[in-house]
Order: structure tokens, then sequence, then C-alpha cells
């Protein structure tokens, strides 16, 4: 585009219309500093702190020419919905001889190619809407917004509620509708808000969970610890009833030999099948426990979970809660 080189080229020309149609006193001293600040600022391609002077010019001395670089710095900024506003409303405000009209008829045809609308509905209506952090009316709008082309930012906020944004994708000539729910300061109304119990915890997060968890845990890690003794104590047992059998075969016989392997053959099997069925038993209750898992129930306070393995000499068994 040329009119960048332009702009700056013809500063003084541009402001020419601003002192003129100005009155005689600090406004137009005013308007001229900021115009020529914008003009700065815009040939070092600071477009956005260009586009404030300019915009603060304009509010003190309104000029279709300051309306001019108002739009070729929002085009700069890939602003196309703002860039197509400023320049419809300059061919609006200037004469049919203006230096800048053909060129302007031109990039509106371009910027109509680029620009979208979205009609904003928020529940409850009141709230302040801005699309891209800029502000575009207060619900219920009346009309559709017109905005640009691409992944815009919409936000609606109010007093005594959070703010929500939703980001949409406009595409050319898209008319799309966008419904943003206004949540109170307890979250109510919001899809997926979580009740809270009485004692305060979340329906999200119950109570039970954690501890369930923890107790089907711990039951995994006895049953194996469990059946990794029953293994080693069983190869103990086969070694004794090993050593058993060699002795009885051993002529003479010393009979003190034979009773003690007989006691460790003995001792190790009771052990090596005690240590097998507390692994069941313990297996069986965790496994059960992570069936039922899915109930709704949660256990009463002061009612922990708890497993205890009671082993024998001759005998083995279980008691907990869960």
């Amino acid at each position: 585009m040329t009119t960048r080189i332009a702009l700056a080229a013809a500063a003084v020309v541009l402001l020419a219309p601003v002192l003129s149609r100005a009155d005689e006193s600090g406004s137009t001293r005013d308007a001229a500093k900021h115009f020529q600040r914008a003009v700065a600022l815009y040939g070092e391609a600071d477009y956005r702190a260009a586009l404030v002077e300019f915009k603060r010019a304009y509010a003190i001395a309104p000029n279709t020419s300051v309306l001019y670089n108002v739009g070729e710095t929002q085009y700069q900024l890939q602003d196309y919905a703002g860039a197509l506003t400023s320049f419809e409303r300059y061919l609006a405000e200037s004469s049919a001889s203006d230096a800048h009209r053909t060129e302007v008829e031109n990039d509106v045809e371009i910027l109509r190619a680029r620009v979208g609308h979205l009609s904003v509905v928020t529940i409850p209506p009141g709230a302040d809407v801005s699309v891209d952090d800029q502000a575009v009316g207060h619900t219920p709008i009346d009309k559709p917004v017109l905005v640009s082309v691409g992944h815009r930012k919409v936000t609606a906020s109010m007093p005594g509620r959070p703010a929500v944004t939703r980001y949409v994708d406009v595409a050319t000539d898209d008319n799309l509708s966008v419904t943003l729910q206004m949540p109170d300061m307890t979250g109510n109304g919001t899809a997926g808000s979580a009740k809270p119990y009485g004692d305060g915890t979340s329906a999200a997060h119950p109570p039970s969970a954690d501890g369930g968890h923890t107790l089907q845990t711990l039951g995994w890690i006895t049953t194996g610890g469990l059946a990794i003794g029953a293994i080693a104590t069983g190869i103990v047992a086969a070694h004794e009833s090993s050593t058993l059998q060699s002795d009885r075969n051993t002529y003479p016989q010393n009979s003190a030999t034979l009773e003690r392997d007989a006691h460790a053959t003995t001792t190790y099997s009771v052990i090596a099948d005690s240590l097998a069925a507390g692994a069941v038993l313990v297996g069986g209750i965790t496994l059960v426990s992570m069936l039922g898992g899915g109930s709704s129930s949660t256990p009463k306070r002061g009612s922990a979970g708890e497993v205890q393995v009671v082993l024998g000499p001759t005998s083995a068994g279980i008691t907990g809660s869960f």
C-alpha cells in the first residue's frame, strides 16, 4: 500500500484542515500536537500508538483527512472491520473531489470481503460485550456486530458476576450467533457446576474416593507380600522335605535327625499354606471392594477401613472393614 508514504509526506497538508476548522484556542494546539505525534509514530511503524493519537486528534477537531488516517492505520493493524467502518464514514463525509476518495473506494471493496457479523446474546442481558478487547455494546445488542475475519475473542462482563470469554472463528460473510451464560459468584447457572455437600466438600470429589483407593492399594500390596512369602516358604518346605527323604534313605538312620527334618518340613509347609490362604483372602476382599467401588454410599466418619491378617501354625484368618 502506498498510503504509508503518502501519510508521512503529506502531514502538513493534512494538518491544515484540522487547524482551520478548530477554534483558535487550546483545542487547536492540542489537535495539532496529537496529529503530529500520530504521523511520527506511523512513520516508525508503531501503528497502535499512532491510532490512539489520530483518534484523539479527530475527537478534538473532526475532519475527513484525519478520519482517512484513522482508517489507514486500522488497515495496517489488520483491523478490517474497524478500517471498513472508518472508510465508509469517510466516504459519507468527504467531498467528491477529495484526493483519497478513489483509493478509499477500492479499499472498501477489498475490506468487505474480509469481515463477518456476530450476534451476541447474554443470559441474563445487561452485560458489556467486547470483541478482541474492544467494546462493541451493552446487551441486548440490536444488530449484529461487524468483525474482522479470523479467530475472534468475545467477552461479556457485568457487575457481580465473573466475566465469560469465548473464541469463535469468523469467515467472510459469516453471520454467527454467540450466546454467553453469565454465572453468579457462586457458579450457579453454569454447565457442570458442582453442588457442595453439607460439610463443604464438592460432589465432583466425594469424600470417600481417596480413602477407597488407598485401601484397595494396601489390599493389593498385602496380597502380593503374602503370595511372595508363600512361594518362598514353599520352596524352603520342599527343600526340607527332600532332605527328610534323603535322611530316611541313609543307613544307619539317626532318629534325632529324622525328627528334626520332619518337624522343619511340617512347620514350613504349614506356614506356606497359611500365607497362600492369606493371599487368597486378602486378594478376594480387595477385588470385591473394587467391584463394589461404584456404590454411592460413603463411609461414616471415624470408620477408617483396616485389614488384619492372622496367621497360626495350622490356620489363617483375616478381619477388616472397607
